[in-house]
Order: structure tokens, then sequence, then C-alpha cells
């Protein structure tokens, strides 16, 4: 990757199908639901569609797929596919691995098989989906894995759109998105970046805290509309944390370009906005 072509590193960036199997009925009823609440197309692109739309953009991306099988049942899109497909298009595209926490040693030795073979640059985990804390020791062998590499680890934190306007939220429980909880495990491995992924709504405030206190833990600002942040995002991205916050999209569910066009609108100063969509993430991937 040339990143002087690059302008900008979108962290959190969704392969939802697999290039080879069908779309999953269970996770299916979740991206009816989730299409709805985002208001997006509900057909999911392909892995190499998504790779033309960022390359046409210059803007280089992290994906992953989400590894919630003990969770809800859905079967995940193998990380060897993703990983397998970033190393083809190396130019613009990271690959990111998602383990469920409760395979606790034998995702370890995925983790460690993905990292040294495969090129994964880091990890994405999404507790809501996964119905566990995000301190459950029986996930601490993934993290010693993540963290003996040094690697960023994305954790999911606030609302959840996957669930939204389900029955019962479809069985998920939003109280393992709560940024706190992600606090154990970032003094546990200090030598983990922790990527706190969203504004984190309804707990705003502890994420900002997080960052604030630990310089191990990031903020991305994906799965929101900047225009729809709260006032102290907007206030502690110019000051305090403008090394810490990550532009992310969340893509399919927010085009890249919309999210870029509603942060030039928001507040974000000028000489803070550089850092936000590349250059801390340059930092944070080992990149700079």
């Amino acid at each position: 990757m040339d990143i002087t072509k690059i302008k900008a590193i979108d962290v959190h960036v969704h392969a939802e199908v697999s290039c080879h199997d069908p779309e999953d009925p269970v996770m299916g009823k979740f991206f009816d639901a989730a299409s709805a609440y985002f208001k997006a197309p509900r057909e999911r692109p392909k892995m190499p569609e998504i790779a033309d739309i960022y390359r046409e953009q210059q803007i280089a991306f992290c994906i992953f797929t989400v590894d919630c099988e003990s969770g809800i049942g859905a079967k995940r899109i193998s990380n060897y596919e993703v990983a397998e497909f970033a190393a083809k298009n190396d130019d613009i595209c990271m690959a990111f691995a998602s383990i469920d926490p409760h395979k606790g040693k034998m995702g370890a030795r995925e983790a460690r098989d993905l990292i040294e073979n495969y090129g994964v640059k880091g990890f994405k985990f999404h507790h809501i989906m996964q119905n566990i804390e995000p301190a459950a020791r029986v996930g601490y062998p993934i993290y010693e894995v993540i963290a003996e590499y040094g690697l960023p680890a994305i954790f999911h934190t606030g609302h959840s759109g996957m669930g939204t306007g389900m029955r019962g939220g479809a069985g998920v429980r939003l109280k393992y998105g709560q940024p706190m909880l992600v606090d154990d495990v970032a003094a546990d491995f200090p030598d983990m970046k922790v990527i706190l992924a969203h504004p984190s709504w309804p707990w705003v405030d502890e994420s900002l805290s997080m960052a604030l206190h630990k310089d191990n833990v990031f903020i991305d600002l994906s799965g929101w509309s900047p225009k729809y942040f709260a006032p102290q995002i907007i206030q502690y991205a110019n000051t305090q944390l403008r090394k810490k916050m990550l532009f992310g999209s969340d893509f399919p569910l927010i085009h890249p370009q919309k999210w870029i066009d509603a942060a030039l609108k928001v507040g974000f100063r000028e000489d803070v906005l550089p850092g936000i969509m590349k250059d801390n993430a340059l930092g944070v991937l080992g990149l700079a």
C-alpha cells in the first residue's frame, strides 16, 4: 500500500456476504432489520464491489466479518476468505479477523494462524451479537495473542442497529455494548490497541473518558452520520483527543463519502480533520 496515494483510511467496513456461500438465513433477518433502521439498501455488496468503490475514492479500508456463531447461531463468513481477498487487494485493503470469544483457546490458535500465515492486521469483536461480556475470561487467550503482536482490536460499543426493531431485539442484549465493560480489557492488555467502535450512545462519555485515560484506547466514529454526534465528541476531537479519533463509516450501512460530506459541516477543526481521516489510523495500524 502506497500511503501517499491514499486520501483517507476507513477502519470500519463490513464483509457481510461470502463470495462463495449463500447468505445465512439467520443473518439475513438481522440484515432486513438493520437495512430498515439505517434506511440502507438491503442488497449487500460482495468484497470485490467494496474494493472497487474504495479504490475509486482512494480510501484505504479495514474489512472484517463478525463471528457470532454462539450468540445468534448464524454461520460466519470465513476469516480466511476475508484475509485472502485483502491480500489480493493490498493496495487498498487490510484484513481484520473476527473470532467469537466463546472459542477460547481454539480461537486463539486461529488468531495466531491468521496473523502469522495470512497477514491479518487486527481483530473485530461485537460482544452484543456474541452474547458475552468483553472481559469474560474465556476470551482472554484470544486477546493474549493479539497483544503479543501489538495489533489493534475493534470493540463494538453503544446501541446496535443489529436487532433493532426485531421482536425482543432478537434476544440481543445491549448491555454488552457498554464501553466501560471494555476497560478491564484495556487495562489487562496494554500492548493491544483497543478501538471503541461508534460514538457509543447512550454511553458517549464513558468512551471519551477511557480514550483520555488509557494510551492504548482509541475511538472510531463509524455507524452514525457526524451530523448526529453528541457535542462533546466534536469538542474532544478538536482538543484533548485529537490524536485518538479515527474515521470509520460502517459500510455498507453508511457510504464513506456520505460520512465525509457530513463531517465537513459539523465543526471539526481544519487542522484536526487530517488526523481523523488518515494520520491517526496510520499509527494505530502500524503503517506510519
